[in-house]
């Protein structure tokens, strides 16, 4: 029961964006038309050409027409180009994908242990440099650390390539070398970001009078500190879960500034020639994929805290 109303929740919130997005990609008074025809075409060639593709029905008339393609033909075909965007998709999608899982898997990899030892050192030296550390992770922009990093770990030391992303054919080793460096430029952010939400987490289980009784009773530290971190999880677990779908609204700059071609180049490129199913397509995708993130972090959540699934 709980599952299906999260699902139709989901499915009412992708609804509603796909709305507005639908209707604020039509606010621009400017035809793509004049963009595919060029500014010597006629009026009968823009009337034509806006009647050919629905564009001259009311707005509620065209955002029935083309939900009501999405099962049979997908997102259709490019205004500009005339390629499916399917095919688009299915191209860049997954390069934008795996950028967003490396991202999350490093911060995962670094949140979870410094959020632990800040909170397990309380007011100690090893929580107050965690503290600066992630302090100086939230501050720094991420385009502007990804400049930084291209300069020092690509054109100085030459340790890994400094734009593009390399195909897995050429090897495993030069492809992931190719991801460290953007995975690290967004990931920076999350791990300092999350790494004090563990800490103060961490902090708040160790306060409880379960935990003060098991140390008084003389059980291990590592047996109670295994408690301690799986108590502590279910808020990292829900804020965890969100920060992925934003990775992906981070990856769009970030693909710019290491030339990637993911989703970024397809939406600027959309944008700028206001290709509107290009753009509707690619704004929905990175929605459904932020949804998507959502509702696993609350089914980890339900997984973890047998309160929730008991409630």
């Amino acid at each position: 029961m709980w599952f299906a109303s999260r699902v139709l929740s989901s499915l009412a919130v992708l609804v509603v964006v796909s709305a507005l997005l639908f209707a604020l990609t039509r606010l621009t008074p400017l035809s793509p038309a004049r963009i595919v025809l060029g500014t010597d075409a006629t009026v009968e060639q823009i009337h034509e050409f806006e009647r050919d593709r629905g564009l001259d029905r009311a707005l509620p008339a065209q955002y029935a027409a083309w939900v009501a393609q999405l099962p049979r033909s997908g997102f259709g075909a490019s205004y500009i180009t005339g390629r499916s965007i399917d095919l688009e998709l299915r191209e860049s999608l997954p390069v934008t994908v795996e950028l967003v899982v490396a991202t999350f898997l490093l911060t995962l990899a670094g949140a979870i242990p410094l959020g632990l030892i800040a909170g397990l050192t309380e007011d100690r030296w090893p929580d107050h440099l965690i503290r600066v550390l992630s302090l100086m992770a939230v501050s720094v922009p991420g385009f502007w650390l990804a400049l930084i990093l291209i300069r020092v770990f690509a054109v100085r030391l030459g340790w890994v390539p400094p734009i593009g992303i390399t195909p897995l054919a050429e090897g495993w080793h030069a492809h992931l070398a190719s991801l460290v460096l953007p995975a690290l430029s967004i990931a920076l952010y999350y791990i300092g970001a999350l790494s004090r939400l563990m800490r103060a987490s961490v902090i708040e289980i160790l306060g409880q009078d379960y935990v003060r009784t098991a140390h008084a009773l003389g059980l291990r530290r590592s047996l109670v500190a295994r408690y301690v971190v799986k108590n502590a999880l279910p808020p990292f677990v829900s804020v965890a879960g969100m920060s992925f779908g934003y990775m992906f609204g981070w990856a769009i700059i970030i693909e710019l500034v290491f030339n990637i071609p993911g989703l970024s180049r397809a939406l600027l490129t959309a944008i700028t020639q206001r290709d509107y199913p290009m753009i509707q397509a690619t704004v929905l995708v990175v929605t459904v994929m932020f949804i998507l993130s959502n509702l696993a972090a609350d089914l980890i959540q339900r997984l973890i805290n047998p309160r929730l699934r008991h409630a």
